[in-house]
């Protein structure tokens, strides 16, 4: 089973979490299973950016990012080449580091 060392966020979770993933999860599904309240405010279907997440380490162990995904990223904060939304990033048999961005584009938090 491949690990998720989700990085410290101030607000999310502020001690940085490892945590057990399945293959085929999304890290977005992945951080929400294990209470870190990442915003998603279009319900996982990639039409919005406030699952925005960086994979710092394990970039390359995942799908590569349709053009949709790509439309999308272009309107996050803090843009990175190892960017991906959340809902999107399938996890594979590889261990990733994933930095949660202290910003999104809502003003508001969903509070889902």
């Amino acid at each position: 089973m491949p690990q998720i060392i989700f990085l410290p966020n101030e607000e999310l979770c502020p001690e940085g979490l490892v945590v057990e993933a399945e293959t085929g999860e999304t890290v977005l599904d992945v951080a929400l299973k294990n209470n870190i309240g990442v915003e998603h405010a279009c319900e996982k279907v990639c039409a919005c950016t406030t699952c925005h997440m960086v994979i710092r380490e394990g970039f390359d162990s995942l799908d590569e990012s349709d053009e949709l995904e790509d439309d999308m990223l272009d309107k996050a904060w803090g843009l990175e080449p190892e960017s991906r939304l959340g809902c999107q990033a399938i996890i594979s048999d590889e261990d990733l580091v994933v930095e949660i961005p202290k910003y999104t584009v809502n003003m508001v938090s969903e509070n889902h």
